[in-house]
């Protein structure tokens, strides 16, 4: 097997496991356990199904880990046509993964409020509940600032790969499309909280082009053609 093909295909496998340990996270961890809105609801929910939800919490932070290290796997593949550009969506992307991890404890939170801890006594339930809920408020919003880098990278990732000469043009093309359809999705949460039936779009183009390209570099892989590199200046 060609270096290409076998970096694309390792990136490939590193990007799908990615999705997967994200999907997990959102439907075994917190689908029907966080209920907007309701505090009470969402604690009881915590400390009924903690298990689920810590099992959640561990996926996104695996989830993280996986999309940091598919980038590098990329930022291997495609550094040969632009290594400048390369390490611009790889520092990108490291800038996403950065902020959602640490981020990650605002969710965790959540869990230890609801533990029962002694120390924890001097607040009344209700003001726990609320604690919780705040929290959870918090990683909500750090998950969406975590998505302006998410949104970012995939522009000049998608630029390499149009010009690289071993990939489909078009997958470049639908990635640098899909950079501004994702970045709808924050601008949305923060400037138009009420229209979030925008987000429709960034969902369609975000499932087209993170699969398209996770299943194109796993099963396809990479051409072993030397790409045009162009000069820097």
């Amino acid at each position: 097997m060609s270096t290409n093909k076998k970096t694309a295909r390792i990136a490939g496998s590193l990007y799908l496991s990615y999705i997967i340990a994200t999907a997990i996270a959102n439907v075994v961890g917190r689908k029907g356990i966080i209920v907007e809105g309701d505090a009470a609801a969402t604690t009881a929910n915590i400390i009924a199904k903690g298990t689920l939800f810590r099992i959640g919490f561990v996926s996104d932070v695996l989830a993280g880990v996986l999309f940091l290290l598919a980038a590098w796997a990329l930022y291997v593949l495609l550094k040969p046509v632009n290594k400048n550009i390369a390490l611009l969506f790889l520092l990108v992307n490291l800038g996403g993964v950065a902020v959602q991890c640490i981020n990650m404890l605002n969710l965790f939170s959540a869990v230890i409020l609801s533990s029962g801890a002694d120390y924890l006594k001097v607040f009344q339930p209700d003001q726990l509940q609320a604690l919780a809920m705040v929290f959870l408020d918090l990683y909500k919003n750090g998950f969406m600032i975590a998505q302006f880098f998410f949104g970012v990278w995939l522009f000049p990732l998608g630029y390499l790969v149009f010009k690289s000469g071993y990939l489909p043009k078009v997958l470049g093309i639908v990635l640098m499309v899909e950079c501004f359809g994702w970045l709808l999705y924050p601008f949305q949460f923060f400037l138009f909280p009420s229209y979030g039936v925008i987000t429709y779009l960034s969902f369609a183009v975000g499932f087209i082009g993170e699969f398209s390209l996770a299943l194109w570099l796993l099963i396809m892989g990479a051409k072993d053609q030397k790409p045009a590199v162009e000069s820097v200046s």
